[in-house]
């Protein structure tokens, strides 16, 4: 019934539309993106920096004269940055981390977004991709192909982007199809170390003078990065982690008139990862206990994992959404984006890391998604300028029967030690947000936005824990009302200046009940304000363009898995910091082209800390009750006043350079440099090294070098060429391993 709603609320606002007499407006038509604009075929350099647009406010602004702190790279760029996925974009944009736990990865920017991985807690960085906010949760995994474009956005997005956007948003527009644009496409083939193989392409198919597709083809197989030890050190049977990808996007475009267009697209993807291995925290220590001189005799590498439990990670799912853009006669857009999305994904990991006999870990469960948008927005000229809109979503988790949607062996047999858990999380969100914009002499602008919404969370779950049935039935509200309020300055037609002040709202949660005589309380929602002021800049007769941006976070109630406050015998549970938490730093971009060569580059400056907090960290005995606000402090209730955000960086830096040569017959060749530092973080607030709590800095060097021949380029491409063996990620005591050295060619054909 409700995809019906969806879908007819779209047929509806196309009908009503297609009936009003077109009239002529004098918006210019969209310019159609040229066939290679899209794609790693360097063009002809012109020596100036290309206008750069971004979506933050619902309309195309010039980055420039946007009040956003913003990353926004082309599908070109994403090529020659080897960017392919949300992963990679730690390495290519300020105060970003990604945490790759698997399929379920948390994104972080400024140090707000997901700092605890579970299905109870919603992300804090909401990605778009091709106007629908996709699943928050899962799926997240979904590789870059025929990219138009992404835009990075910092800072919480709350009038637009909504509720999981209090770090900030990932805006992912694909390439349309052009009606007048003829045939043409691009194939690639590449073939890498690891036994890396990947094909993608796309094609557009002009069908009449008002209607056009685009077909887009994805597939990558890859070897695994790990060495197995099996039981006993004997051979292991399972799937090391041998990656196989396929994907495959159709877009078709209406416009019967220039006032009208229907954009209909629909993804499907298979993402079997093989697997995510981990290995116990302790293992990457040489020493211990760590300080000590005394060997570590279990020390390995992170790709060397040993295991008993077979593994498994496979997500698979379907997008389709309609986009529907009408001009009325009096020059304003009604916009309307309805969406249906559908996925399962399976997993299985051994729980301790080790190739002991127990402590397994499987789920596997369904999500669906119906999301509506409509947006009424005012024509761009003009003294005053407008957006109004409404947002409705319906996202349900099933985990599967029977009790196979979770399910935790510690001990095989032993009904104390296994865990088992089905049911269904259904989740609503309701908005509505609007923004309006006032030109005001001398260059100034106000600008005043804001967004009410409502979420509504139930569990209804059925629990098996130390052999006993445990009922969990409990719902939680939460009402939010952010806003954003910004006066810009266009100094002049090369600087621009501006303040804001905005609020984001994450929602709160349901701690799962650990008993069948009570029910643990639910946590509440987490805000941010940020007070952020910024100066954009083009020099040099447009050949440089420059972001510079401090920002002053007042986060509130950061959601963390602690030990239970009053729960003597509990292991954790989730519940909010009672004190607000202080994050401040400062951002800079650039970007320039000074004929053949050009760079860009970005770094950011960072300080985060707790307000007063104690807890219990429950990995150690938890002999005490220990109050979050009054503690009492002990050895095992820690006053967390002072420590650092999780996953939050002091200082990241990126840049990237290239130089073009010319060769005979108009031919190019191109090298490339690329360059990411991550200075080292805290994976939990209690900052304990010995826990592992510590993830090094990474250095990340890639490079390519790129020959062009007419249609043709062939890339020879590398990343991480130092082979840095890192620890992306920590999770339930086990480390998660980053991406080690790759490399091969890369050829491409335009037509």
């Amino acid at each position: 019934m409700r995809r019906s709603l969806s879908i007819s609320t779209s047929m509806a606002a196309l009908l009503c539309v297609s009936a009003v007499k077109a009239a002529p407006v004098k918006a210019a038509p969209v310019k159609a993106v040229p066939a290679k604009a899209a794609h790693a075929v360097p063009a002809t350099m012109t020596g100036k920096i290309e206008e750069v647009m971004v979506t933050a406010d619902r309309r195309s602004t010039n980055l420039q004269k946007t009040a956003v702190a913003a990353t926004v790279l082309t599908g070109a760029q994403l090529a020659n940055r080897d960017v392919n996925d949300v992963y990679q974009l730690t390495f290519i944009a300020p105060s970003v981390t990604v945490n790759d736990f698997g399929q379920g990865m948390d994104f972080d920017i400024r140090g707000i977004g997901k700092a605890e991985h579970n299905i109870q807690t919603t992300p804090g960085v909401i990605t778009y991709r091709d106007g629908v906010a996709t699943f928050p949760g899962y799926f997240t995994e979904e590789p870059y192909y025929d990219i138009a474009s992404i835009q990075v956005l910092r800072g919480p997005q709350g009038t637009f982007a909504g509720q999981n956007a209090i770090g900030g948003a990932v805006i992912v527009t694909t390439v349309n199809p052009q009606i007048d644009g003829g045939y043409h496409g691009y194939a690639q083939a590449q073939y890498g170390n690891y036994n890396d193989v990947g094909v993608q392409g796309a094609v557009n198919l002009p069908i009449s003078d008002t209607l056009a597709a685009r077909i887009a083809l994805y597939g990558d197989a890859r070897d695994s990065f790990y060495h197995f030890k099996g039981p006993g050190g004997g051979p292991y049977t399972g799937n090391p982690g041998n990656l196989r990808w396929g994907a495959a996007r159709l877009s078709v475009l209406w416009k019967p008139n220039r006032d009208l267009s229907v954009l209909f697209k629909t993804d499907l993807d298979y993402l079997d990862n093989g697997a995510y291995p981990a290995d116990p925290y302790t293992d990457r220590f040489r020493f211990l206990p760590l300080g000590s001189s005394t060997p570590n005799p279990n020390y390995t590498d992170l790709y060397h994992i040993t295991a008993n439990a077979p593994q498994m990670a496979i997500d698979q799912f379907v997008r389709s959404s309609v986009k529907i853009d009408y001009v009325t006669p009096g020059g304003i857009t009604l916009q309307s984006v309805s969406a249906f999305q559908k996925g399962n994904t399976a997993y299985k990991a051994d729980l301790d890391g080790t190739n002991v006999k127990g402590w397994t870990f499987s789920d596997t469960l369904d999500e669906t998604i119906y999301s509506q948008e409509l947006d009424f927005i005012s024509p761009d000229t003009g003294r005053v300028t407008w957006v109004a809109g409404a947002f409705a979503q319906s996202d349900e988790y099933n985990f599967l029967p029977p009790y196979k949607g979770f399910r935790a062996i510690y001990v095989p047999g032993v009904p104390a030690l296994e865990y088992f858990k089905e049911g269904r999380n259904p989740q609503v969100d309701l908005a509505a947000f609007g923004q309006i914009s006032v030109k005001l002499p001398a260059g100034f602008k106000l600008q005043l936005g804001g967004r009410y919404s409502i979420f509504r969370t139930k569990n209804d779950f059925h629990v098996i824990q130390y052999g006993t049935y445990i009922p969990d039935s409990q719902k939680l509200t939460n009402y939010n009302f952010s806003y954003k309020a910004a006066l810009n300055w266009n100094l002049d037609a090369n600087n621009f200046l501006y303040a804001f002040v905005a609020t984001g709202f994450k929602p709160g949660g349901l701690n799962v009940s650990v008993s069948p005589k009570s029910q643990l309380p639910p946590f509440g929602a987490e805000t941010v304000t940020d007070y952020e002021g910024g100066w954009k800049s083009t020099f040099l007769n447009g050949h440089m363009r420059t972001q510079l941006d401090g920002f002053y976070n007042q986060y509130h109630n950061f959601q963390v898995t602690v030990g239970s406050p009053n729960y003597l015998t509990l292991p954790s549970l989730e519940l909010n910091n009672p004190s607000t938490s202080k994050i401040y730093g400062l951002e800079a971009e650039t970007q320039a082209a000074f004929g053949d060569f050009s760079f860009d580059a970005g770094l950011a400056l960072m300080h985060s800390s707790l307000g007063t907090f104690y807890s219990a960290d429950p990995r150690l005995a938890n002999k005490a009750v220990c109050n979050p606000v009054s503690g009492p402090a002990s050895a095992s209730c820690i006053d967390l006043k002072g420590h650092p955000q999780t996953y939050a960086p002091n200082f990241t830096f990126n840049v990237s350079a290239q130089y073009q040569f010319h060769l005979a017959d108009s031919d190019t060749l191109t090298p490339r440099l690329n360059y990411a530092h991550v200075s080292p973080q805290w994976a939990t607030v209690f900052d304990n090294p010995a826990l592992g709590d510590r993830l090094a800095a990474r250095d990340i060097l890639g490079a390519q070098l790129a020959w062009t021949h007419k249609d043709w380029v062939v890339t020879l491409y590398g990343t991480n060429l130092t082979d840095q063996h890192y620890v992306a990620a920590v999770n339930t005591n086990l480390d998660f391993a980053g991406v080690p050295r790759q490399f091969g060619i890369r050829v491409m054909r335009a037509f």
